[in-house]
């Protein structure tokens, strides 16, 4: 299993990338968002998950940790398969597809290429609990406002100490967003 990936952008098409790691090249398909926010020659590190079928191996990468973790989620629903999952994360922030998915929202995520409106019902069924409660109310709207990608380092360090997406979500939930990182994982670690 390849978990990440750290290296310079050698190329960019059709949503995919050509990350040069020491003289070897790998192909990662990334989200809208992220391929927006890439350019070539930027060093950069993608957390990656290995897609091994029998015909393709594929590589999906993502900025943060919890995108990853809310891929797997997504993959994990019947009728969701990669393409798909990564067309959903690509319709706005990780944050805020798992707030669309914690609040019900079939609409929000129905408007992911390649989802109907009974993959997008079956996504919220099937994680709606597994996501966590809702950062905020109300249906979510598409966000497409490249560079500003930053994703909550204070969660993918609760997510890499072992932490389920939705225990983590929930721990930082009462926690300061202004604070620094160490202060909001050793107040989360707390609650």
């Amino acid at each position: 299993m390849i978990a990440h990936i750290k290296g310079q952008i050698a190329e960019k098409f059709n949503n995919s990338v050509i990350v040069d790691v020491h003289g070897v090249g790998y192909e990662i398909t990334l989200t809208a968002l992220d391929y927006d926010n890439v350019k070539l020659g930027d060093e950069i590190k993608f957390y990656t998950y290995h897609s091994i079928r029998e015909n393709a191996e594929e590589l999906y990468g993502f900025s943060s940790l919890a995108a990853k973790k809310l891929f797997e989620l997504l993959i994990s629903v019947q009728g969701i398969g990669p393409k798909a999952a990564i067309a959903i994360l690509g319709l706005a922030q990780p944050e805020e597809v798992r707030n669309a998915i914690a609040n019900a929202d079939a609409a929000f995520v129905s408007k992911a290429s390649g989802v109907g409106k009974k993959s997008a019902e079956r996504v919220i069924v099937d994680l709606r609990d597994k996501v966590g409660i809702p950062s905020h109310y109300g249906a979510t709207e598409i966000v497409s406002t490249p560079g500003k990608n930053e994703p909550d380092e204070a969660l993918d360090a609760l997510i890499a100490l072992g932490f389920p997406l939705k225990e983590a979500t929930a721990a930082l939930e009462k926690v300061d967003k202004t604070l620094s990182v160490e202060e909001r994982i050793k107040l989360a670690l707390k609650n």
